[in-house]
């Protein structure tokens, strides 16, 4: 266990940033599933929403947002081109 002030300090801080992070991963989850159920414009444009509010409050990486981005539009428009 913690000894001092500022270390059960951090050991809050950092079980509330936990809590917050697993909320917007969570999110950014679901609308990526969502998205890969349904294939549509706008299931692509909540994912990608989803994915920019994530990078914005730090929870991912804008790389790893731009990624995920890039391989989403990828399959629509993959999909779109076929039919």
């Amino acid at each position: 266990m913690a000894n001092t002030k500022s270390a059960l300090k951090r050991i809050r801080t950092t079980a509330k940033r936990r809590l917050r992070n697993r909320t917007v991963k969570s999110t950014v989850r679901a609308a990526v599933r969502k998205f890969n159920d349904l294939t549509t414009a706008p299931a692509l444009r909540t994912a990608m929403s989803a994915l920019d509010k994530a990078v914005s409050k730090g929870v991912l990486h804008r790389n790893t947002a731009a990624r995920k981005k890039s391989r989403l539009a990828q399959k629509l428009n993959k999909l779109t081109v076929n039919q």
